[in-house]
């Protein structure tokens, strides 16, 4: 029986791709969206992969989702914590409400999801996390405080819950992508996005797949003595 894997925004960008590898994989997939109905339908038509409208950074609307998942798919083996949103802008420019957004959505959804799957994980006696990230958690980021915290956050979290969960055959891992050719990068002004790739030193943006490989790689069955690390696919901009 396939392994049932959640992907948190997994319906477009990073995490539409991720969805498709784990698929590719063998895995059972459900990709859960947050908001764009229109995308999320033209992904499950287009994959065949099953799609839930859910706020990860909500608690309950979390709970409800990984009680359905039980239900109707089977107890989720895999979880891949992608979803994220930006609100960016300087510190003496931001709100409290920006902070709470980016927090929430952010890092709050790893706690969420982590909390509601753990126990089902170490009953199995299996469990592969896979948290994602930032290069700007890594090495910071300008206007970027929100965001820079809750994935710098991220990589804390990771690593603590790795050793919770090494003894029960569950694997906590992060990846810290670098600029990735999505749309929101796409969206970067022409001149800022050139000044950007000048920084890589492969010398171009990185693709969906990159991070999907890197995110099948750390879920596999037999991938159980790497736990707690931190995979950086950046193109060499930061070596951390």
């Amino acid at each position: 029986m396939s392994k049932v894997a959640l992907v948190t925004g997994g319906t477009r960008g990073i995490g539409a791709e991720i969805s498709r590898q784990l698929k590719a994989a063998g895995r059972a997939v459900v990709a859960s969206y947050a908001g764009n109905d229109g995308a999320a339908r033209d992904f499950a038509a287009e994959t065949g992969i099953r799609i839930m409208k859910f706020d990860a950074g909500d608690f309950r609307q979390c709970e409800a989702a990984v009680q359905q998942i039980a239900a109707e798919v089977g107890i989720i083996s895999i979880l891949v914590n992608n979803a994220g949103i930006t609100r960016d802008g300087t510190l003496a420019k931001m709100t409290r409400d920006m902070w709470d957004a980016v927090i929430d959505t952010n890092l709050g959804s790893c706690f969420n999801l982590c909390k509601l799957t753990f126990d089902g994980m170490r009953a199995e006696k299996f469990g592969r996390i896979v948290n994602i990230g930032s290069i700007n958690g890594q090495a910071g980021q300008y206007g970027q405080v929100n965001y820079a915290a809750a994935k710098s956050g991220i990589h804390g979290f990771t690593k603590a819950l790795a050793q919770e969960g090494a003894r029960f055959g569950i694997t906590v891992n992060a990846i810290a992508p670098g600029y990735v050719d999505t749309d929101m990068v796409r969206a970067v002004p022409a001149d800022v996005l050139q000044k950007i790739v000048a920084r890589i030193p492969v010398g171009r943006l990185g693709h969906a797949e990159d991070i999907a490989r890197g995110v099948v790689f750390l879920t596999a069955d037999n991938a159980d003595f790497i736990t707690g690390s931190t995979l950086s696919i950046n193109g060499g901009q930061h070596m951390y």
